[in-house]
């Protein structure tokens, strides 16, 4: 494993209802997310926004959930049936320096996960090579963990690598910015 990767048991201190409260996936997705699209939440850990996306896309959507960790994607899944939404979500291993999707996307995510990437160059080139044209891709960094020149770095990396910027999204305790292929 990653020495930079959250260990599983410490995502149920931030991976929780009362998160919800104060970051609403559905609130922060609305607008980038719509039914029947295909998304990926890239580190999705116990899966908070995997379920979120998974109720925007409907019936007729999916959700690819990667992980590192098979047991973030082991409770990922049991959150996921009991929120009704398990059908509608791919759970995903990844390896610490290959995603491993070669399936196409609409959108993507990646929440309070990028700090904790070894090569994130190539990681952002993985990523635009599975969005597919105007597809979005959304980071999401954690303030009491990073900084704001953190986000300037993988802004600047993301936009070496072909995407656009869009903007900066305001999300509780969190730097944030959204990208276009």
């Amino acid at each position: 494993m990653n020495e930079h990767t959250c260990p599983w048991w410490l995502g149920y201190t931030f991976d929780n209802r009362l998160r919800k409260l104060f970051q609403n996936p559905q609130k922060i997705l609305n607008g980038y997310v719509e039914k029947g699209m295909t998304v990926a939440d890239i580190g999705c850990g116990m899966g908070i926004f995997s379920i979120g996306m998974a109720q925007l896309v409907g019936e007729n959507g999916k959700v690819i959930a990667v992980d590192l960790q098979k047991k973030m994607l082991n409770i990922l899944m049991k959150r996921a049936t009991q929120a009704g939404v398990a059908n509608r979500i791919i759970p995903h291993q990844c390896e610490a320096d290959d995603i491993g999707v070669s399936q196409y996307v609409d959108f993507t995510l990646t929440v309070w996960a990028a700090h904790e990437i070894r090569d994130q160059k190539a990681f952002f080139e993985q990523v635009y090579s599975i969005l597919k044209p105007n597809g979005k891709f959304l980071i999401i960094e954690p303030k009491y963990h990073t900084t704001l020149e953190h986000l300037k770095n993988l802004e600047n990396l993301c936009m070496q690598t072909g995407f656009h910027k869009l903007g900066n999204p305001k999300v509780w305790i969190s730097y944030a910015v959204l990208l276009e292929k």
